[in-house]
């Protein structure tokens, strides 16, 4: 079918909140390339949104996912285990930087992760109150809505949210938030709103993700870590968007040093098959009954396989020396675009989790969101996928594959710069 016909089925059948802007529909697509149903070719720096790491269809993963269609496709592993959840398992188990020997049980996304990563902290400490930092996403569950630090699209339409969610500031100094005044604003969070006693995990993002892929600092993640063990605190870290090589190490918090006592990952661990995890230390993990955790689709055999085979395309092709050398080739051209363009500011990288941030000048620092959208929208029109974020919208975050071709990656940076002087940005 054409562009146009499938827009006219989308606009009767698509609920509207569910329907995407976008007025092309994937065809196919090769590693950091895609085409879409009338044979237009993309560049695609969003991959998936952080799912495509090591490219479209990877060809390890596709062979092991037609591999494993051809053995069990379903069974529901709480009624016939099958061998793919327990080398997950295991594997997930020793490369994650979680506090003693870690536990894993296996979800179909990053909201469901984290609402199961609060299931079990509740039920290991006894507590029901949790806290998130501002700028957060961490799902569009009830639960998940309720933690991101975000208020719209995610919540606006859907009523009252769960309670016991209290939020403290990221650090962000781009936006005024110093390290000092986020750790000044959590402690008086647990004096004025959530009681320690009672607090029974702190969650948050090594690096925002939604919230600008603005990282937290080593410094501020070691006192989160100590603040969590003077008050029995359980701290869950979010690797949805920045874990699986995404920032030059398997895991974000790896950069710190610091182990969390829960953490969740999805999107690249499967390479676009929908699965995700949570990893704890094993007496956290251990903490709810029988049969309390799980659903019928989650860990499917296939996206199993499809996790294995990234971790062995992990070890083969030395992705993350490649994510490492793919943000330092990202942050030379932002450094350049930071100097020649008045309206670039705040560069930054953590590895291959990349951004800069659009303003009307660098001396008032005002978020031109209007920029960031006719950057990205007039992207598309010329065969770029890139994506906008942050709390004003005026962050360009890039997710290309690591695997892209050098060829690839200079001809979309080379669209950006022309646009960049088009726009007088």
């Amino acid at each position: 079918m054409t562009n146009a016909e499938l827009n006219e089925l989308k606009q009767r059948y698509v609920a509207s909140g569910a329907a995407s802007p976008a007025v092309e529909f994937a065809a196919r697509a090769e590693n950091a390339e895609l085409w879409d149903e009338d044979g237009k070719r993309f560049i695609d720096f969003a991959g998936g949104i952080g799912v495509l790491n090591i490219g479209h269809r990877h060809p390890k993963v596709v062979e092991a996912v037609k591999a494993q269609l051809d053995k069990v496709m379903h069974t529901c592993q709480t009624v016939m285990p099958y061998e793919g959840y327990v080398r997950v398992a295991q594997k997930l188990s020793e490369v994650t930087p979680v506090r003693g020997h870690a536990k894993v049980m296996l979800a179909n996304s990053g909201a469901e992760a984290l609402e199961n990563a609060v299931k079990v902290a509740r039920a290991a400490t006894g507590r029901s109150s949790v806290i998130c930092f501002t700028g957060g996403y961490h799902g569009r569950t009830f639960m998940t809505m309720a933690m991101n630090g975000k208020v719209a699209p995610y919540r606006t339409d859907f009523g009252p949210m769960p309670g016991q969610v209290y939020r403290a500031p990221y650090p962000v100094p781009s936006i005024g938030v110093s390290e000092e005044e986020a750790l000044r604003h959590l402690k008086m969070t647990l004096k004025t709103d959530a009681n320690p006693s009672d607090t029974a995990a702190i969650v948050i993002e090594p690096v925002l993700g939604e919230g600008g892929f603005h990282a937290a600092p080593a410094s501020f993640l070691k006192a989160l870590r100590e603040i969590c063990d003077e008050h029995g605190i359980l701290l869950i870290v979010d690797e949805v968007q920045s874990g699986f090589g995404r920032t030059g190490k398997l895991f974000a918090i790896e950069h710190s040093g610091v182990e969390a006592d829960i953490m969740t990952m999805a999107k690249s661990m499967a390479d676009g098959m929908p699965i995700s995890a949570v990893v704890g230390t094993d007496k956290v993990m251990d903490a709810s009954g029988g049969n309390s955790l799980g659903g019928t689709y989650t860990g499917s055999p296939v996206s199993c396989a499809a996790v294995l085979a990234v971790l062995e395309v992990f070890e083969e092709e030395r992705i993350l020396e490649k994510s490492q050398a793919l943000g330092e080739k990202l942050r030379v051209r932002f450094d350049k675009w930071q100097q020649d363009y008045a309206g670039v500011a705040n560069v930054r990288n953590l590895g291959a989790m990349a951004a800069f941030d659009l303003v009307t000048d660098k001396k008032s620092g005002v978020p031109n969101a209007e920029l960031a959208g006719k950057l990205c929208k007039t992207a598309r029109e010329r065969g770029l996928i890139l994506l906008s974020c942050g709390l004003y919208a005026n962050t360009i975050r890039f997710l290309m594959p690591v695997t892209i071709s050098d060829e690839v990656l200079e001809e979309g940076l080379d669209l950006i710069e022309s646009m960049l002087s088009e726009f007088g940005a």
